[in-house]
């Protein structure tokens, strides 16, 4: 929520655009669509906002930002890993506080060449694993990990093979309601879960494997 100085604000810039929303968004960095859509049109019947509007506190500290960041910066700018690790904060959040605190990071994270960035297979692992469970596209997955979406493919072909699914997307049926809706989200998250757990395992099957072809083909030569 925004404080009414900031609707008002939103909502003249809009009118002085031309009522181009996506570009008032772009200037001021606030509100969302929908929500300068709704006070535009409240603005129109009423020639004014009603007042009470306040602003949301932060969800997250500055300290916790920080924490996140130097965790990824410290383990091979990972960002599956980091989330893992920390269990905070959502993909799109974290993207926001590394282009934030390192914009320079950012910057090369979104132009540097894939292939010269080297990756250990515990990193490899993780963005692998958050391609197979993703609720968004591969492009942005790739994006964080800081690779292009044909490489992290590959990754994927080489630790899991390509009859792996690289999602677990599925046409979502709308909820009558919220107790039901509840209930979706919780075993949507549990399928999330297993399938974490699933494909750990299927990695460390394929790497056992790995592991006894070179031992069998060193006993040969």
């Amino acid at each position: 929520m925004y404080s009414y100085k900031d609707c008002i604000r939103a909502v003249q810039l809009c009118l002085k655009l031309g009522k181009r929303i996506k570009a008032t968004i772009r200037q001021l960095g606030y509100p969302t669509k929908n929500s300068l859509k709704a006070r535009h049109r409240e603005y129109q019947q009423c020639r004014d906002l009603r007042t009470g509007y306040v602003r949301a506190a932060p969800r997250y500290s500055a300290e916790q930002k920080q924490t996140g960041v130097d965790h990824f910066l410290s383990h091979d700018r990972c960002a599956a890993a980091t989330l893992k690790a920390l269990g905070y904060p959502s993909r799109g959040t974290f993207a926001k506080w590394i282009e934030e605190l390192c914009p320079e990071v950012g910057k090369r994270m979104v132009g540097r060449v894939a292939g010269s960035v080297p990756k250990s297979r515990e990193a490899r692992q993780a963005a692998v694993i958050e391609l197979c469970t993703r609720d968004e596209s591969a492009s942005v997955v790739a994006q964080r990990a800081g690779v292009s979406r044909p490489l992290l493919y590959n990754w994927k072909n080489q630790l899991l093979g390509r009859e792996v699914p690289a999602s677990m997307r599925r046409q979502k049926k709308p909820a009558p309601n919220l107790e039901r809706a509840e209930r979706e989200q919780q075993v949507e998250s549990l399928r999330r879960d297993i399938r974490k757990l699933e494909l750990e395992r299927d990695l460390l099957k394929k790497a056992n494997e790995l592991v006894k072809k070179g031992w069998a083909s060193t006993r040969i030569s």
